[in-house]
């Protein structure tokens, strides 16, 4: 097995197609597809369904591509790093939805500064973010635990060689417009709700309910719209009076004071924390934005 037939199954998987790989990595097709053969033959694994309108990844080839991807993405930051010289100490995070995690984030680069660092965060959905901490994509995730989603997701974390660390729990609010006609209210219930839209995220390509970021997932909600991003949430909470529930701590320097929360009768307990590959010891920066999360929660 060599590295460079790792870049070629990553290249086939991405296109979906061994003509378009082939054209990408300026080879000829049938080199690449015998590279891939001798490789398939090497690990006694069928990487790739060949049809004659492309190439699908098989279960196996999943499994396989999750580990290749890592060792790709470690060869290029060694590269980077020690043989082109050129390459920038790179720090990056995952998270649901939150605030408080942009705002960490924010005053972390604020006091690190970007000469040194080059920087993501990934506000992305629940089964990403797992995936994207098992993938050395980020170092950090930022979600959360109840009694629901508490025993299939830390399942998942063991799967995938994770670990959780509580930072804060939280009673489940309801997150309003200031302007909505229940937001002087000061608790409501979900028959208060009923009226009204509810707004939840949408949970993504696992589609199960333990991976929504949301709780009450199983509620049966008489509206209900899904949607992707959090701009998208503000905008249906002002134009339809619609609400989402969560955690209650609103970053007032990023949310400003248009919207507000207000407790929920029937909310359970929400744990808030983050994830780290099992094991990996905290980089400088890891250690640095997780003291202003454990700030911005605070505020």
């Amino acid at each position: 097995m060599t590295l460079q037939q790792l870049k070629y199954v990553i290249a086939i998987a991405d296109s979906g197609s061994v003509n378009s790989a082939a054209k990408n990595l300026y080879v000829s097709q049938p080199s690449l597809s015998s590279a891939v053969k001798e490789l398939e033959d090497e690990i006694g694994l069928e990487l790739f369904h060949r049809s004659n309108r492309g190439v699908t990844v098989t279960a196996e080839g999943e499994e396989f591509l999750n580990y290749a991807r890592q060792v790709g993405e470690q060869y290029a930051l060694l590269e980077d790093r020690f043989v082109t010289g050129r390459s920038k100490k790179k720090f990056s995070v995952s998270t649901q939805h939150y605030t408080f995690a942009i705002n960490a984030f924010v005053e972390m680069v604020r006091k690190v500064g970007m000469e040194e660092y080059e920087f993501s965060i990934l506000e992305t959905r629940t089964y990403e973010c797992v995936e994207n901490v098992r993938d050395y994509k980020s170092e950090l995730g930022i979600l959360y635990l109840d009694d629901f989603n508490e025993k299939y997701l830390t399942k998942l974390f063991d799967e995938n060689n994770l670990e959780f660390h509580p930072l804060r729990d939280c009673s489940t609010c309801v997150y309003l417009w200031g302007e909505h006609p229940l937001a002087h209210r000061p608790q409501l219930t979900m028959a208060d709700l009923e009226p009204y839209p509810c707004i939840a995220f949408e949970i993504g390509k696992q589609n199960s309910l333990f991976l929504s970021e949301e709780v009450m997932s199983t509620y049966r909600y008489r509206q209900l719209i899904r949607v992707g991003d959090r701009a998208t949430v503000l905008n249906l909470m002002k134009g339809l009076n619609g609400y989402t529930l969560c955690s209650g701590i609103i970053c007032r320097p990023l949310n400003g004071s248009e919207y507000t929360t207000i407790p929920l009768a029937e909310g359970g307990v929400m744990h808030i924390g983050y994830i780290q590959r099992r094991g990996s010891q905290l980089s400088r920066l890891g250690e640095l934005y997780l003291a202003e999360v454990r700030t911005s929660i605070l505020l």
